[in-house]
């Protein structure tokens, strides 16, 4: 990994502990005795109340949101007595509780963040590092009430931090609205430990013994956002907590200078807890007792009111303002000397040594006290670590910048899960265009003689059925529903590095792009891009004997190479896509479920997924032009051929030598020749039950217009699952 820039390489899929499952430890495995809802949910019912219908950007944008803010606002300064505010101000809290909402995101899969409020669900509810933000969320839960279903949790969990950040003088690059709220936890792989990071787990950069952190995680320890900061494992050590800084922040999209400043702001602010030791207290919430309906950790009414909280351990404030913005942290850190310490809950800590009287802290409860302030040794780091020290020191001395960096970098953290800018909604969305919201020019409809006349002029090109199919899937096929980053808007296929990743054949797909090009006329590249692929699919359906249209809906734009952060794209290179039988090379997850994990990101069902496949493979878009899994005489032809070969018994298959089990040949079971070579992807869909179900369907007399039908209905939601232009158009007119 570039950690400047945050660019990362190395399969998503590869550790170093042997095999693992597509996702880890399940809230099963934590909470074996927790009540399962499973059932409820089969034959694909849905756990949202709201239902299908449900347009949340149109109840956003029919909300008082002055009122709503002046709601939160006060709100920051009225204590309540069940969990009553530190210095009076819940503004620190509520930031903590946004900043782990939306910390959790990773650029290696686009999973994690604030984007659906995963935070009232396990199994991040119950993580150490959220302990108590149960509170948090219940001291909301009027405010929801009261606007309802116009602004979701996870819209309102953000907002709630930068209103924190303004009631107390901070700065506020802007906010966007938009994120809708799930009903039931996201299937994410937090990895394999089977203990949390206050239970003696290993931390999972461990340079002695030749361990890296795993792809895609980011978090250093089971159950964290991010680093620990007592140090790597609890070892006070801040040159190796600035390495695990520098490593998972990159792996969530910061580059050091956010870093530092993500720090120094949000220290700026409150303080840790760590007044008592952590077995006086209870379990998480999805460890606890009926009665307590939700909540975990701290619940004795006489602890709470005499402060006596802890969560990290960690046990002071940074600042000795710690409700109010001011360049105080960088200052404190930088006049003082500090000694390591421990906390009243055991933590290790560090406390300034002979620190002045005015730059001690109020106590959090009595104000009238005034106690030291401390550092962990991940703010340590910021000053130890030679590069983190010089970006410090220029903010120490330019305080503006800090104020700039801060507010920009907070932005990035709560919105880069959210995908392209249009996609945000409200008043206070900023003007302005970052890199990292992946721009694209707006496009232009092509008429419908340009779109008939470029039809006819690419399918008369002499290029293949396969070759066209191949590099609208390679354009399009790249969209994560996790970020909403990819897609064919931007025809970025044609830029660095996706033009030369392997998957996307390069020297193949350079071809291809060109002849799109020359023959685009007035058309943009990435509406030429998809056309030609879907033309070559209609193609390919009449030559099986069906008549039929693919839709197009054309209006994208082309991206440049300055609308293009190029490190940033590499995370979502292709290591494995099933759906062009493409493999990198071995990981340590079986390659079905790789497919499985990329359908996922692709927001497919079983069923468009396996028709996906199984017309892909006919239409021979295979990486590599290679025959694996291409089980038709036809290719070219959209037939279920894949499905009906793959399910005859007159073929026996056997794993090729040497393949280690990734390539399989079917021979003729009565004289032994070879008919056809497949991969684990293929074989998938007559081995596993529920995909041979959809296999048989799909093979049966009489429903082959279904399967076209199917195919192409599929096919053309890969095509638009970036068309934010288009669905969210009537929210920014």
């Amino acid at each position: 990994m570039d950690v400047k820039t945050g660019d990362m390489s190395g399969c998503p899929f590869h550790g170093d502990a042997g095999q693992r499952g597509l996702f880890g430890r399940t809230n099963r495995d934590w909470w074996p005795e927790a009540t399962q809802l499973d059932i409820l949910t089969e034959g694909g019912r849905s756990a949202n109340p709201l239902g299908e219908s449900f347009d949340y950007a149109e109840a956003f944008n029919a909300i008082d949101y002055t009122a709503l803010k002046a709601d939160i606002t006060a709100l920051m300064t009225d204590s309540q007595d069940w969990w009553p505010a530190d210095y009076g101000h819940y503004g620190p809290f509520f930031i903590r509780m946004a900043w782990h909402a939306a910390g959790t995101y990773r650029t290696g899969d686009g999973r994690g963040g604030a984007g659906s409020g995963q935070q009232r669900f396990a199994p991040l509810n119950s993580w150490p590092d959220n302990g108590n933000l149960d509170k948090a969320r219940r001291l909301l839960w009027p405010i929801k009430q009261k606007y309802g279903k116009h602004i979701s949790w996870a819209d309102l969990f953000i907002l709630t931090g930068n209103v924190a950040i303004e009631s107390m003088g901070g700065p506020v690059f802007g906010f966007g609205g938009g994120r809708a709220d799930v009903f039931e936890p996201e299937s994410v792989y937090w990895g394999t430990e089977e203990q949390w990071v206050n239970e003696g787990v290993a931390t999972r950069i461990r340079p002695d013994d030749g361990a890296a952190l795993e792809n895609p995680l980011a978090a250093i320890q089971m159950g964290l956002i991010y680093v620990n900061p007592e140090g790597p494992g609890g070892d006070p050590d801040p040159l190796a907590s600035g390495r695990d800084m520098r490593e998972t922040f990159a792996r969530m999209a910061m580059n050091d200078e956010e870093t530092v400043a993500l720090t120094a702001g949000g220290h700026a602010f409150g303080k840790a807890h760590g007044a008592a030791p952590t077995d006086t207290f209870g379990d998480s919430p999805e460890s606890e007792t009926l009665e307590l309906q939700g909540f975990g950790w701290l619940n004795d009414a006489e602890e709470i009111a005499a402060g006596n909280i802890t969560t990290s351990g960690i046990e002071g404030s940074w600042s000795n303002n710690p409700t109010s913005w001011s360049h105080d942290y960088f200052r404190l850190l930088f006049k003082y000397d500090y000694e390591l310490t421990e906390s009243p809950a055991g933590a290790k800590m560090w406390t300034p040594v002979n620190p002045d009287p005015e730059d001690m802290a109020p106590d959090a409860r009595d104000p009238s006290k005034k106690v030291p302030t401390m550092m962990t040794t991940a703010d340590m780091a910021l000053k130890m670590d030679p590069d983190y020290r010089v970006i410090s020191e220029r903010f120490l001395n330019n305080p503006e910048q800090l104020d700039d960096a801060f507010a920009r970098a907070w932005f990035k953290l709560c919105h880069r899960d959210m995908g392209p800018k249009i996609r945000y909604m409200g008043p206070e969305v900023p003007e302005e265009d970052l890199i990292w919201m992946d721009p694209v020019p707006a496009g232009t409809a092509p008429s419908a003689e340009a779109v008939d006349a470029f039809k006819e002029a690419i399918l008369a090109s002499g290029l293949t059925v396969s070759e066209l199919v191949k590099a609208a899937w390679a354009s399009a096929s790249t969209y994560r529903n996790s970020d909403h980053r990819g897609g064919a808007n931007g025809a970025r296929v044609r830029l660095a590095p996706q033009k030369d990743w392997a998957a996307n054949d390069p020297d193949e797909l350079g071809k291809v792009l060109a002849k799109i090009d020359e023959l685009r006329g007035d058309m943009s590249m990435a509406d030429a891009i998809v056309l030609a692929g879907s033309a070559a699919v209609g193609h390919a359906a009449r030559k099986a004997g069906f008549d039929v249209t693919v839709p197009f809906t054309g209006g994208r734009g082309d991206a440049t190479d300055e609308h293009t952060d190029h490190a940033s794209f590499e995370p979502l290179e292709p290591f494995a896509d099933g759906f062009r039988n493409y493999l990198k090379t071995k990981a340590d997850v079986k390659t079905e479920e790789m497919l499985i994990d990329r359908a996922h990101l692709l927001g497919l069902s079983i069923s468009e997924m396996a028709v996906l496949v199984g017309g892909l493979r006919a239409l021979g878009a295979v990486s590599g032009n290679s025959a694996l899994g291409v089980l038709t005489d036809r290719p070219g032809t959209l037939t279920p051929d894949f499905f009906t070969n793959l399910l005859d018994m007159s073929t026996k298959w056997a794993p090729v030598d040497g393949s280690g089990d990734e390539e399989y040949v079917g021979t003729d079971r009565k004289t032994g020749e070879e008919k056809y070579r497949a991969t684990r992807a293929d074989l998938i869909f007559g081995s596993h039950s529920q995909l041979r179900a959809q296999a048989e369907h799909y093979a049966e007399n009489g429903n082959e217009a279904q399967f076209v039908g199917d195919f192409i209905a599929a096919w053309n939601k890969v095509m638009n699952a970036d068309r934010f232009d288009v669905t969210h158009a009537k929210y920014h007119a």
